[in-house]
């Protein structure tokens, strides 16, 4: 008789061999009864819907949707191939978001298919998919983008309803700004006779410094006899500066999250009290506060720590081969890191408090932290040394988030412009909340990006006077969900209000 452990490693096996050949969207038939049953029981295998499933894991906490969320895009994919072929396409709205780098998850994917049934198919933690009987855009007119079918830029722009623009506005912009002339949308506006949505995209192309294209657009579509009125979609004020096309797409969305969120931060945080005159003053106060920020710091990531460990750390009374199991001796490594991360970022605060630019040395820094912050890991063989050197070179995925950070090709390119938003934005309390939000928002590094996020934000708080501020633990619910608002509906004022509240002594 074979063995209980036996049978699941054959199952698991069988699972492989699907991984391995890129299979997400697991059917039925994928696998046989026995193991597809054993592996539902044992957690290694998701029901989506009657007859499909994603690969899961058997630790996940009940309502724990990470594996999902990590799964949906290559899910859908899958599962839309398999049901229609090539005969299906996102919406034009869900289009332009792809286009613009937002692979945020969506509540409901809106789909297109000459086959669809006008129904909806209820998916995993809350999330739909509403396939729409409706009929196909022209071949040249449909892109894949990421395994997905989409709208092309061109077609997106002048399907998509003018409720777009208003609703995702650094979306739109992004998606705009791609675009290098006139000619492909002036194709499709002639034939289509548009002249109401020409009217509409010009003044669009206009809110974003390119006029040029806007006044092609009119010029042509007048001369053609169609009669043009510009109508601005945006409801909000245009870029603070031109949107160049010649960098990165990941780079032209955070200048304008930065653009959209700017003001909101402004009209929320309270003022800076002003670069402290006495640097050995702002450094005692911080290590008077170590072992509170590193209790709730670490308490945040799901550390099992005591204010008697972390305190035995900072006097060097420290050796994790004390602890009995696995889990405190990690909990233990965790605690030393965070004590060397803390001291290179005391040295961070020493400079940036006597006159050093904090944009700048958090650059400087902050890799030094990150080292830092995993460096007893790396020696105890938990992590590989290979990690610690750059940014990570794997897809992450947030626990429990719909946002999905840049892929690693696109993390090489937002770094350097996250840190040259935070040397020219000249007000502090922009510095502190983006500073925060968009290290965490890209996430680049593998493991350590909230501990790093709140170092960065308390390196720029107290380079212009305030207090090194913990975020606590029991807060940590708001906390996540005022950077899931920011992260997926790009609405920074509840972040904003979170961390005003805690640095002005009310939270």
């Amino acid at each position: 008789m074979t063995p209980p452990s036996e049978k699941l490693a054959g199952s698991l096996d069988a699972l492989r061999s699907l991984q391995e050949r890129g299979v997400v969207a697991v059917r039925a038939r994928d696998l046989p009864r026995s193991h597809r049953e054993r592996l539902v029981r044992h957690g290694f295998l998701l029901p989506v819907m009657k007859g499909w499933y994603v690969a899961g894991s058997p630790d996940r906490r009940a309502g724990d949707s990470t594996a999902w969320y990590a799964s949906f895009w290559r899910f859908c994919a899958g599962y839309l191939r398999a049901r229609f072929g090539a005969a299906w396409c996102l919406s034009p709205e869900q289009s332009l978001l792809l286009h613009a780098g937002n692979r945020t998850v969506p509540a409901q994917l809106l789909v297109r298919a000459p086959r669809g049934r006008n129904r909806i198919t209820p998916l995993l933690h809350g999330t739909s998919l509403l396939e729409v009987r409706a009929a196909m855009p022209a071949a040249g007119d449909v892109v894949e983008v990421d395994g997905m079918r989409a709208f092309s830029p061109a077609a997106a722009l002048i399907a998509c309803p003018a409720r777009f623009f208003h609703r995702c506005p650094v979306d739109a912009r992004a998606v705009l700004a791609l675009v290098g002339d006139a000619s492909d949308l002036l194709s499709r506006l002639l034939a289509g006779g548009h002249g109401t949505v020409a009217g509409r995209l010009a003044a669009a192309f206009r809110d974003i410094g390119r006029d040029g294209i806007a006044n092609e657009i009119v010029e042509t579509m007048r001369a053609a006899d169609f009669g043009v009125r510009e109508s601005n979609p945006f409801a909000t004020a245009p870029s603070a500066r031109p949107i160049r096309r010649d960098v990165a797409p990941v780079v032209r969305r955070l200048h304008l999250i930065r653009d959209a969120m700017r003001g909101r931060i402004l009209d929320r945080f309270p003022r800076p009290p002003g670069r402290p005159a006495e640097v050995e003053v702002v450094l005692a106060r911080i290590e008077d506060v170590y072992v509170t920020d590193a209790y709730h710091s670490l308490s945040i990531e799901g550390y099992h720590v005591s204010p008697t460990l972390i305190a035995r750390v900072r006097s060097g009374d420290w050796n994790p081969e004390r602890q009995p199991a696995d889990r405190a001796h990690r909990d233990a490594l965790a605690a030393r890191g965070y004590w060397q991360a803390y001291q290179a970022v005391r040295n961070s605060v020493r400079r940036a408090v006597a006159g050093e630019p904090p944009g700048a040395v958090a650059e400087a820094d902050h890799r030094t932290w990150y080292r830092e912050l995993f460096a007893p890991s790396v020696a105890a063989g938990l992590v590989r040394p290979a990690d610690l050197a750059g940014y990570r070179d794997a897809p992450v995925f947030i626990q429990r988030s719909m946002h999905v950070p840049p892929s690693p090709r696109a993390v090489r390119d937002a770094m350097p412009a996250l840190f040259e938003l935070l040397r020219d934005e000249p007000d502090p309390a922009v510095r502190v909340v983006l500073g925060h939000f968009l290290f965490v928002y890209v996430h680049p590094y593998p493991d350590g990006n909230g501990r790093i996020g709140r170092f960065l934000m308390n390196l720029m708080l107290t380079a212009a006077g305030y207090p090194w501020t913990v975020i606590p633990v029991e807060r940590r619910d708001a906390y996540m969900a005022a950077l899931e608002a920011a992260s997926v509906r790009h609405d920074i004022g509840l972040f904003a209000d979170f961390l005003a509240g805690l640095v002005g002594g009310v939270g």
